[in-house]
């Protein structure tokens, strides 16, 4: 991966489309999984609408899959080029006033380059909380490349206890908030898509206990190759909110976004594998 990594932008992107030539038209990568899910999503859209969607989600997932390779090699300075934070100020004014944040990010756009990012985006301790790989040497190559520019990566179930040691010091803990929990971790269901959804209470938990702030990190790709990040704010101190309310907040922004540009979050994930009814029967 490291050596293939080294290839120039414009060759990866031709290795791109090739891998969307043979996810789509040969292999039929999780064809059916991915019509589900669209299906099922936006049932307000005709069937050559979700075809458009489809075909383009392909083709900019051969577009991710080179992207995440080439991260094993990027430097600094094409990392500060290819993916920008538009208004860094709103985590500057955070730790000004001595608040750590808790950062929402999803499998939206290229999430892996905004892990490289955002330890050179602040000064501050940037933790990028990660869910360990089932191959040894696949976690470990992703975590020594998600790490490459000083980003701590904490092992999911080490959170609250890497939160807790720094806990005097203003950071910012980034989680990715759409993953799907696993069965016996499921203990929120709530309407994502128009679909039943279970979700990771993980944001909310830690933001309060920590009482931190809360922002969601919108990337959204600009053209091939290129992304911003902008830092919404979404609660100021956590300790104010409603049960759920943090939850909900960044479930709905991230509906939103989905909803503007769908083809660029991850469509061939089985994200709704549970119902409810499943759950508590």
């Amino acid at each position: 991966m490291y050596l293939i990594s080294l290839l120039p932008f414009w060759f990866l992107y031709l290795i791109g489309d090739m891998i969307f030539l043979l996810l789509y038209y040969v292999i039929r990568y999780r064809r059916k999984v991915v019509w589900t899910n669209l299906r099922n999503s936006f049932p307000e859209k005709s069937d050559t609408e979700l075809k458009v969607i489809e075909r383009k989600y392909f083709r900019y997932l051969g577009e991710l899959i080179v992207e995440i390779v080439k991260m094993f090699s990027m430097s600094a300075d094409q990392v500060k080029k290819h993916i920008v934070p538009v208004n860094k100020e709103v985590l500057d004014g955070y730790f000004n006033e001595g608040k750590s944040i808790i950062g929402a990010v999803a499998h939206y756009g290229n999430w892996e380059w905004g892990c490289l990012r955002l330890g050179l985006t602040t000064e501050r301790r940037g933790i990028v909380v990660y869910k360990e790989l089932s191959n040894p040497v696949f976690d470990n190559a992703f975590k020594k490349a998600r790490s490459r520019f000083g980003a701590m990566l904490v092992e999911m179930r080490q959170t609250l206890r890497a939160m807790i040691t720094y806990k005097n010091e203003p950071s910012i803990s980034m989680l990715v908030s759409d993953q799907t929990p696993v069965r016996h971790e499921i203990h929120y269901f709530t309407e994502f898509l128009h679909q039943q959804t279970s979700v990771f209470l993980g944001v909310e938990k830690l933001a309060k206990m920590m009482n931190t702030a809360v922002v969601y990190c919108d990337i959204r790709r600009v053209k091939r190759g290129y992304y911003k990040c902008t830092f919404v704010p979404l609660f100021d101190e956590a300790k104010n909110t409603a049960e759920h309310e943090i939850t909900l907040a960044h479930v709905h922004y991230l509906e939103k976004v989905i909803r503007e540009e769908p083809q660029y979050w991850l469509w061939s994930h089985k994200r709704w594998k549970f119902k409810p009814e499943d759950i508590h029967r």
